[in-house]
């Protein structure tokens, strides 16, 4: 068995990483802010340069992961806890539904207009996170919900968080697959 040589190409230049310089020594909700912005980054990151192609391509079959569904399945989440479950909001999915609760992977295909679309959605959904949690009076502030029960804020914050790490690890492994690149 031949041994295949793998080079970490990073895909940003280290002084021009845009996840440095943050705030480091920030109270409870800068830090959290802090984490999930760099998290959003890192999957912007792990996205960047890639054709519709490239950011369509699935992992492996019989999986419909590709960097595409990453992106829609990540502005699916942030809509589903923020707008819907923690501001109550009557916002309906933007690409589940009961007939396909795939739809973020299973709609991500090689077409421009889908990804342009996939990213101005993420984006939408994150400056909705972002107003959110800056006007939310407090981290521990409670909703009840059916699933999972009372939830804090900051327990929502910690879990998009390691919602984002644990894709970007996927993430990670997709791009390397598209075009060798490893790295943060």
């Amino acid at each position: 068995m031949t041994k295949r040589k793998r080079a970490t190409v990073f895909l940003a230049d280290p002084a021009a990483d845009p996840r440095e310089g943050g705030p480091s020594l920030g109270d409870e909700r800068a830090t959290l802010a802090e984490f999930l912005r760099c998290q959003r980054l890192t999957l912007e990151l792990k996205c960047s340069g890639l054709t519709p192609e490239q950011l369509a391509r699935r992992s492996v079959e019989p999986s419909t992961m590709s960097l595409l569904g990453l992106v829609r399945h990540m502005a699916e989440v942030e809509r589903q806890w923020f707008r819907q479950r923690m501001a109550g909001l009557e916002a309906p999915l933007r690409y589940q539904s009961p007939a396909d609760p795939d739809g973020d992977f299973d709609g991500a295909v090689a077409d421009p207009r889908v990804v342009e679309e996939a990213w101005r959605a993420w984006r939408e959904e994150c400056a909705f996170t972002d107003r959110f949690v800056a006007d939310a009076d407090d981290l521990g502030m409670v909703r009840d919900l059916p699933r999972p029960g009372p939830i804090s804020l900051r327990e929502v914050l910690v879990h998009m968080i390691e919602e984002y790490a644990r894709h970007n690890g996927h993430a990670d492994l997709l791009r390397e697959s598209v075009d060798g690149r490893t790295g943060e």
